[in-house]
């Protein structure tokens, strides 16, 4: 028999099969650097509108973890879309490398701060950080992400702090920053001071007591043998407790117990009871709490009184409703405190030991004293019951140690002074996920002054000068003079000078009148360094601003989003972005937080180096990032196959283009087969939905349209039909050449939707389509999806003809079973239909047989379908096997197989197609 196989117009293309993207990607990446892509991108859109997505710096410390990589994927589907949709997009990658791990990271390497000057600490410090910048910077390029990563931005940088200080004296002048004695988060572990961002909540068993104060002063409305309760889970705090709080608006009631009488709120008296073990409870009246303000009990500990106040804190969900206040160790005491004009009273130090002010308990750490205090409250007879409990407390996230309140003197930037320019702001700005803004606008509205004082060494100095009267300086002077320094030497030059060397040439200061001056040693918050990027990024490099958008982690809510919005309305009045878009948390297979200790951590590196960044960047895609997320290596294995699947679809139509060309080849739409008209129809819808996803950062609903689209459109229909056209039929002939057009524009689309989900696998295959001019799919546009007029009545008729093609392959595969058949060329199938789909299917000009991959097609009306049919309300389907011979190179069964004498194995279209295009073709088996 003749070899008609070398007839065939078999797909040819050198794009490989396998991926291969642990060593195809670094590859495309070095060819990316020497192009430098991210430049040509930048001056070819430099005409456009510009999209500045701000990078919220990732901490300079260790390798990046699975949060990193989807928050940086995240980032680059974005960017890249938009420079390919009439945007230019400058995106600087920055980081934060000031703060207490650093510090942390150096003490457990050798280096003893107390042997070194704090300058020279800081160097280290220093060093340190921009080393862990250089080995973050790589692996976030391994991921594909592109930006101006050879012009980062770095909070250490001279220019960043110049900025940050400039930040602060603003809001100093206008009134936002002062100095007080309050409570704040204090972590004795950190021995700093922190910030509500910097605290996370975990369980901890506590003591439960409560304790009775007796009445020396009853004002006439308690007598001196009544004793109010109180109940705390502190009783480190009780040295320091000035007072108790009780609300105007309740009840309260003396009842006696046994030989005592004690007062607390009437709506808590059966719970107090139940805890404190009380049994017969006699009430002896009620009180109006308001009557109870100014009386005085006797200090449980100590010789002195603690004053009965009113506050609006004091709640019913738990206690006595008569609330043990300590001004200098809580938020609330301090408030009400205040009001009253009590001290802040403070009884640890930095290190969380009791103080001399603790009297007998002076030198115990505060958790240690719980228990000799209780003692000696059993001792006097003030304890009433003491219990244990777990409940959810404050930790420092950085050490993972309790935090306690604790009354300092700190810098504070005051939020009440503008907080309905806050307020306003998150009003303005577009959030995503939506939920996004009741969150921040709680938290804005909720939050106290925020604390940016912290006593450590590596962070920027806070810019304040004491005149030697102990007064504050902040001028405008003093601020442009430390700006200016810190521009030219960075911030380091403040613990290297004296207060005076720091000082303007000449600054003479009325509270100095011997000339001599000091320098503040706390450093700021390393929120307000990150929170101040709007400044040393944006306006430094005269971006464009506000940003078009921030995106993180959801975390950031009360971090970055949080400090970056005080200190953009602070200064300027709005906030520092257009839109908020924020991210879950990446989760283990199981749904649990990844942990050493588990042993459930998966690196991106490990990813990479198994399957490529394109993998783990379509992981990225197929998620819906606005929750919390799991990755798994099975849950990679799979989406492993879908990018297989996307890669031989590609390599498919490519090969099927090899000899096209669309200057000369090319079939207008109006000139196409209806088949292709539909198929070019089902395109251009794929194009508008993943436009429209793009830009509402559905990247889910991208990854979903575009796995449709090639597994139902082209691989299960248009490219399985495809190979009786492009491989079988005469190579210029109009069926071959349209499908080939719509191909070529599928191919074309497909390559830039994808490019900026795989960017290495799009920039791969772009540089293998012949008739592409640029250097790199990053250099062009997305494809705009077009509409025709036929478009409607198209999807009218077709959406019923693929109705029917569905009836029919059921049909095959169930002859396919009971064995009437092989392959479905074998098949003859009949379809029965009703008068509206007969209509559809009677178009001559649709060859239904080839649509259907079988070798006969017989339409016929409904009321003759026979019992044995697979049967929809409007269509049967009876299958049999086609009569005729098998034609040897199109394999269809034909009647007209052996009509040729030429050619006695083919049927009579391929016998015309072989004898009109390969007639010099050596058809002889070897």
């Amino acid at each position: 028999m003749a070899e008609y196989k070398k007839t065939l117009l078999m797909p040819k293309t050198d794009f490989p099969m396998r991926g291969n993207l642990p060593n195809m990607e670094p590859k495309m990446q070095e060819k990316w650097a020497e192009m430098d892509i991210n430049a040509k991108v930048l001056e070819r859109t430099k005409d456009r509108t510009p999209f500045v997505l701000h990078d919220g710096p990732p901490y300079a410390n260790g390798d990046i973890h699975m949060g990193h990589a989807l928050n940086k994927v995240l980032k680059d589907m974005i960017n890249r879309h938009r420079s390919m949709t009439g945007y230019y997009v400058p995106y600087v990658p920055g980081w934060d490398t000031h703060g207490l791990p650093i510090e942390q990271a150096l003490t457990n390497k050798g280096h003893d701060r107390k042997k070194m000057s704090i300058a020279e600490f800081r160097e280290l410090c220093k060093d340190y950080a921009l080393e862990q910048v250089s080995n973050q910077r790589e692996q976030f390029k391994r991921i594909g992400v592109r930006g101006d990563w050879e012009n980062p931005y770095i909070t250490l940088r001279p220019e960043f702090e110049a900025r940050q200080i400039g930040v602060f004296g603003d809001m100093a002048k206008k009134g936002y920053i002062y100095k007080g004695l309050k409570p704040v988060y204090w972590s004795p572990s950190s021995e700093s001071a922190l910030a509500e961002a910097e605290i996370e909540y975990k369980d901890i068993k506590s003591p439960s007591i409560f304790v009775a104060f007796k009445v020396e002063d009853g004002k006439g409305v308690l007598n001196n043998d009544e004793e109010i309760v109180i109940w705390t889970t502190t009783p480190w705090t009780l040295p320091a407790n000035l007072g108790i709080s009780v609300n105007p608006e309740f009840t309260y009631v003396v009842v006696k117990v046994n030989d005592r009488k004690f007062v607390v709120a009437k709506d808590l008296l059966n719970s107090v009871a139940e805890k404190i073990g009380w049994e017969d409870v006699q009430i002896d009246r009620e009180i109006n709490g308001a009557e109870l303000e100014n009386i005085t009990a006797k200090h449980p500990l100590f010789d002195r009184t603690s004053l009965v106040m009113l506050g609006d804190h004091v709640t019913l969900e738990a206690g006595t409703g008569c609330v043990h206040t300590a001004p200098g160790h809580g938020e609330d005491d301090y408030q009400v405190g205040k009001r009253y004009g009590l001290e802040i009273l403070s009884v640890v130090d930095n290190r969380g030991v009791l103080t001399e002010a603790a009297g007998e308990f002076a030198g115990q750490f505060y958790d240690k004293a719980n228990k000799p205090i209780c003692e000696k409250l059993e001792e006097l007879g003030a304890l009433l019951s003491l219990t244990f409990f777990e409940h959810s407390y404050p930790h420092d996230w950085r050490t993972k140690k309790p935090v306690i309140f604790r009354a300092t003197p700190q810098w504070f930037a005051s939020i009440d002074s503008f907080r309905p320019e806050l307020l306003q702001a998150i009003r303005d700005t577009n959030f995503t996920p939506e939920w996004g803004e009741t969150r921040l606008f709680n938290m804005i509205r909720d939050r106290g002054d925020w604390c940016i004082s912290r006593q450590r060494a590596w962070g920027v100095p806070i810019p304040v000068f004491y005149a030697e009267n102990g007064e504050e300086i902040i001028t405008e002077e003093t601020i442009a003079h430390v700006q200016q320094l810190f521009r030219e030497h960075g911030s380091n030059i403040w613990f290297q000078k004296t207060a005076k060397e720091l000082l303007p040439e000449g600054f003479t200061h009325a509270g100095s009148p011997n000339g001599e001056f000091s320098k503040e040693n706390d450093i700021m918050d390393v929120w307000f360094d990150s929170g101040s990027s709007h400044q040393g990024v944006l306006a430094e490099r005269g971006m464009s601003y506000p940003a078009d958008l921030y995106l993180e982690g959801s975390d950031q809510y009360r971090g970055w989003f949080n400090s970056s919005l005080i200190t953009s309305v602070a200064v300027n009045g709005y906030a520092p972005y257009k839109g908020l878009l924020s991210h879950g948390f990446v989760l283990d297979g199981d749904g649990r937080k990844m942990s050493k200790s588990l042993g459930n951590i998966i690196a991106p590196a490990k990813i990479m180096q198994q399957y490529g960044a394109d993998i783990l960047r379509m992981w990225v895609a197929s998620v819906d990032y606005t929750a919390d997320v799991r990755i798994s290596m099975d849950m990679l294995k799979q989406v492993s196959e879908m990018y297989r699947k996307v890669r031989n679809t590609l390599k498919f139509v490519h090969g099927n283009l090899e000899d096209f060309n669309a200057e000369t080849d090319y079939v207008a739409y109006e000139d196409l087969r209806e088949v292709d008209q539909y198929m070019y129809m089902e395109l251009q819808k794929l194009i508008k939905t993943v436009r429209v996803a793009y830009d509402s950062y559905e990247f889910a609903t991208v990854y979903k349209a575009v796995n449709n689209f090639i597994a139902t459109e082209l691989s299960s229909f248009y490219l399985d039909i495809a190979k009786d056209v492009v491989y079988v039929e005469a190579p210029n002939s109009h069926a071959r050449r349209a499908m080939q057009s719509v191909m070529y524009d599928t191919l074309n689309a497909l390559v830039k939707l994808l490019a900026p989900i795989i960017p290495h696998t799009a920039d791969e295959m772009f540089g293998y389509m012949a008739w592409t001019t640029e250097e790199s799919v990053q250099l062009t546009d997305m494809p705009d999806a077009v509409e025709k007029e036929n478009f409607a009545a198209l999807t009218e008729k077709w959406t019923k003809i693929m109705a029917v093609r569905d009836v029919v392959l059921k049909s095959l595969e169930e002859a396919r079973t009971a064995k009437v058949i092989g392959k479905s060329l074998e098949a003859k199938a009949t379809v029965y239909a009703d008068a509206a789909t007969k209509a559809v299917l009677s178009d001559a000009s649709i060859d239904f047989a080839q649509m259907m991959i079988v070798s006969e097609f017989v339409l016929d009306d409904l009321a003759n379908a026979t019992e044995e049919c697979v049967k929809t309300e409007t269509v049967a389907v009876a299958v049999v096997k086609a009569e005729g011979e098998k034609c040897a190179r199109c394999w269809t069964i034909d009647e007209t197989v052996g009509h040729n004498e030429k050619h006695p194995d083919l049927c009579e279209r391929c016998a015309s197609v072989v004898e009109e295009n390969f007639a010099d073709v050596d058809l002889e088996a070897k």
